[in-house]
């Protein structure tokens, strides 16, 4: 059985360290904190890191608890194309992965920085309205080898 990158990362302690480092990195860029002005809840953070380790092979906790793929997926669109805001986003996520010690195994590394670009980009399918997303999204999961098959579950008119 191969190990997931979720056990390789650390497990939750270290998703959670990584989305603080990550969280603190978009706060203090002047594009990407656009998209916290409005606000975000006081557990972002610990539920972000849920939600990784749900995708990249950790536990449910983010759906069985949080909320479902289709609502996230919700929160993030109908904000028109940002190519730029994303682009940044993915540089904090890449210095954040250092900040969190998590940058020492560059399989782990380029693992989690693939993984989070295809997010970025995954997340930004339905920029023109949040109504467009369908219910019953489920949580994609990530691999060594990439996109785990048959678990990105948009239509496929939306699928890259």
């Amino acid at each position: 059985m191969t190990r997931t990158i979720y056990d390789a990362v650390g497990g939750m302690p270290a998703l959670v360290s990584l989305a603080h480092a990550w969280h603190e990195r978009v706060l203090a860029d002047p594009v990407v904190s656009h998209a916290f002005s409005h606000g975000y809840h006081p557990d972002h953070t610990e539920r972000l890191a849920a939600y990784w380790a749900e995708a990249l092979g950790g536990p449910p906790a983010f759906t069985t608890s949080v909320a479902s793929e289709s609502e996230v997926v919700r929160m993030h669109s109908g904000n028109g194309p940002h190519q730029e805001m994303d682009a940044r986003a993915v540089e904090c996520f890449e210095r954040a992965v250092e900040d969190a010690g998590l940058s020492g195994d560059a399989d782990v590394r380029d693992a989690l920085v693939a993984y989070f670009t295809w997010a970025t980009g995954y997340m930004g399918t339905y920029h023109g309205s949040a109504d467009q997303v369908p219910d019953g999204l489920t949580v994609p999961r990530w691999s060594w080898d990439g996109l785990v098959d048959g678990t990105d579950s948009r239509p496929s008119q939306h699928t890259e």
